[in-house]
C-alpha cells in the first residue's frame, strides 16, 4: 500500500528536518517511472527485442532526426558509455548507422535508418496503447495537470544544474 509506505518513511524519518511533502512527491516519480518502464519493458518492448535505452535512442532519432552522440545520450536520457553499447548493438541489426562529422572529426552523428524507422513505427501503436493503459484512471484535465507539473519539476530541476 503507497499510503503505508509514506506513512513508514515519515514515521521512520520523525526526528529530522525533512520536508516529507517534497520527499513524496520525489519517491513518487521514481516509483511510478520505475513501475512504467518495467510495465513497457516487459509488456511492449521485449517483444521487439528492445531494452528501454535502445527504444527511447531509437525514439529520439526518429522525432528530431540526425543527431550528434552527446545530445542522443542527453535525450533518451543515458550515460556516453551506455549510448555506446545500445549504438553498437542497433547499428549491428542494422537500425542505425553512425558517421563521423566532417566539419568536427571528434564528432559523431547518429542517424536511423530505415530499418530503424519502421520498427519505431510499428511499435509506437502498442507502446501507445500501454500508455493509455497505464494512466486510464486518470481524467484528462488530471493527465493535463500530471503532464504541467512534471515539465514544471524538470524545468526547476534543469535550472539547478545549470
Amino acid at each position: 500500500d503507497l499510503m503505508r509506505a509514506e506513512r513508514d518513511v515519515s514515521a521512520a524519518f520523525a526526528g529530522l528536518d525533512l520536508d516529507l511533502r517534497s520527499l513524496s512527491v520525489v519517491s513518487n516519480i521514481f516509483r511510478a517511472a520505475t513501475a512504467v518502464r518495467n510495465h513497457m519493458e516487459n509488456g511492449v518492448l521485449a517483444g521487439q527485442d528492445l531494452s528501454w535505452s535502445a527504444f527511447t535512442t531509437l525514439f529520439v532519432l526518429r522525432v528530431w532526426g540526425e543527431t550528434d552522440a552527446r545530445s542522443l545520450a542527453a535525450e533518451a536520457g543515458v550515460s556516453a558509455a551506455t549510448l555506446t553499447g545500445v549504438m553498437k548493438t542497433l547499428e549491428s541489426r542494422g537500425l542505425l548507422r553512425r558517421r563521423t562529422d566532417r566539419s568536427d572529426g571528434r564528432r559523431v552523428l547518429v542517424s536511423l535508418t530505415a530499418k530503424g524507422r519502421a520498427a519505431v513505427d510499428k511499435v509506437m501503436p502498442a507502446f501507445n496503447r500501454h500508455e493509455r493503459l497505464v494512466t486510464q484512471a486518470l481524467t484528462d484535465d488530471e493527465q493535463d495537470d500530471v503532464a504541467r507539473a512534471l515539465r514544471t519539476i524538470l524545468r526547476t530541476v534543469q535550472a539547478i544544474d545549470l
